[in-house]
């Protein structure tokens, strides 16, 4: 595992990287909301015995500062995705993609379809008829939000993570969690849930245009999760060429820290069919 700085113009961005460095086939991990890319390091590791992997901070989270001029949407994150992927070679891309991580890649997939090769959906996907959940619908609400992220207690942000995630999520990961959710962050998070209009909006016409590339998919899904429920989980068939679904009936929305193991013998056994040079 090496980790390093990624100047890209007007920010720059920590970047976790493991495999061969030069490689211009890589995975790329994209973190959603609360994340960075730390929370990818178990599975950097299981995707760098095969080739290239990386991830990055996102703008407005872990320790990448937004620029001036940067908002908070999905295309922002997209186009980064993009300056990033220019800035480290890779011509051909993997996705592993988890909560909002999960939009902001997809976008970055359509606009780039020549370029992605695969995609592993971590209790994300296309969602039909989604509605917001509770938090979201409370960091929307103009006063409402700022009034929630104002201050959060290490304590309460520790009993709200045991009530979301049944099976429970180390002790480390909380406090990390919790420690890179400042206040920049927690702006971040109130301009990117008010940018972005409820996901029922507009997936059928994203599903029309998933379902015509038809990439491979690997779906990972805790079934637990109080976010996103599993019901989506199969319906990703619909709009990928799904090869495996991996379900963890007690795991919430990180299964790829509440239940590692199957998580990432999954990713490997299906990474191993993807990538067209391996180590």
């Amino acid at each position: 595992m090496r980790t390093r700085f990624l100047d890209l113009g007007p920010t720059g961005t920590r970047l976790l990287e493991s495999g061969p460095q030069e490689a211009t086939e890589a995975v790329l991990f994209v973190h959603g909301n609360p994340g960075s890319a730390t929370d990818w390091e178990g599975l950097l590791e299981v995707a760098g015995r095969l080739g290239r992997a990386v991830a990055f901070d996102m703008p407005g989270f872990g320790r990448c500062r937004r620029p001036p001029g940067f908002r908070a949407q999905v295309p922002s994150y997209a186009a980064f995705i993009e300056r990033a992927r220019k800035e480290l070679g890779i011509e051909e891309v993997h996705l592993v993609l988890h909560d909002f991580g999960g939009p902001f890649g997809l976008v970055w997939g359509l606009q780039h379809p020549d370029r992605w090769r695969s995609v592993t959906l971590i209790n994300v996907g296309v969602l039909p008829g989604y509605r917001w959940h509770t938090m979201a619908r409370l960091w929307r609400t103009p006063l409402v939000g700022e009034l929630v992220q104002l201050w959060i207690p290490k304590r309460l942000w520790e009993i709200l993570m045991a009530r979301v995630n049944p099976k429970g999520l180390p002790t480390e990961f909380v406090e990390k969690m919790y420690r890179e959710y400042d206040r920049e962050t927690r702006n971040t998070v109130l301009e990117l849930y008010r940018a972005t209009p409820d996901r029922s909006a507009n997936w059928e016409e994203l599903g029309e245009a998933f379902a015509k590339l038809r990439k491979p998919a690997l779906v990972v899904w805790g079934e637990q999760d109080p976010f996103i429920p599993a019901r989506y989980a199969p319906r990703q068939r619909e709009f990928f060429a799904v090869e495996h679904e991996l379900l963890l009936p007690e795991s919430g929305h990180w299964p790829f820290i509440d239940d590692p193991q199957p998580v990432a013998e999954a990713l490997e056994s299906f990474l191993s069919r993807q990538l067209v040079t391996t180590t």
